[in-house]
C-alpha cells in the first residue's frame, strides 16, 4: 500500500477531494437550489414526485463517490500510518464523521425509497412523512459533517 500511494499519491489524493466534492457540493446544491425551487411547484402530488426523482438521482449520483472516498481513505491511512502517526486524533474524527455521513447517507436512501413505493402504491401523504426530514435535518447534518471532514482533510495535509 505504501508503495501504491507513493507513485500514485496525487491521483489517489485527487480522487478522494473529487468524491468529497460531489458528495458534499451534491448535497449542497440540491438543499440551496433545487429544494427551494422545488417549493414553487403548486401540485403537491407533482412537487412531491420530482423531489422523490431528484432525490433517487442525487443518492445514485454520489453512492459511487462514497465508495471512492472509502478506497482512497484506507489507501491513505495504510501508507501513512494514520493511526499511529502524529496526527491519529485528526485521522480518527475525519473517518468518524465519514462513517457517520455514510450512515446518515444509508438511512436517507432507506427513507426516500420507502417513501416512494408508498407514492407508487398511491399514498401521497405516508410517502412525504417518510421524508419530510430529509432537507431539513438528514441532509444539513450531512453537509455540515462534509464540511467540517473537507476542513480536516486540508489539516492533515499539513496547509
Amino acid at each position: 500500500m505504501k508503495d501504491l500511494f507513493a507513485n500514485y499519491a496525487h491521483i489517489i489524493i485527487f480522487l478522494h477531494v473529487l468524491g468529497a466534492f460531489v458528495w458534499v457540493g451534491g448535497m449542497i446544491a440540491v438543499r440551496a437550489a433545487v429544494h427551494p425551487a422545488l417549493q414553487s411547484i403548486e401540485d403537491p402530488k407533482v412537487r412531491l414526485e420530482t423531489t422523490l426523482r431528484v432525490t433517487g438521482r442525487l443518492f445514485a449520483l454520489v453512492a459511487p463517490f462514497i465508495l471512492l472516498i472509502l478506497l482512497t481513505g484506507l489507501v491513505m491511512v495504510i501508507a501513512l500510518d494514520g493511526h499511529h502517526g502524529a496526527n491519529k486524533t485528526i485521522f480518527i474524527a475525519k473517518e468518524g464523521i465519514w462513517t457517520v455521513m455514510a450512515l446518515n447517507y444509508l438511512f436517507m436512501v432507506f427513507k426516500r425509497a420507502r417513501a416512494w413505493k408508498l407514492f407508487q402504491a398511491g399514498d401521497p401523504a405516508a410517502a412525504k412523512a417518510q421524508v419530510a426530514n430529509i432537507p431539513n435535518l438528514l441532509l444539513p447534518i450531512n453537509i455540515l459533517l462534509g464540511v467540517v471532514a473537507l476542513w480536516l482533510g486540508i489539516t492533515l495535509r499539513g496547509v
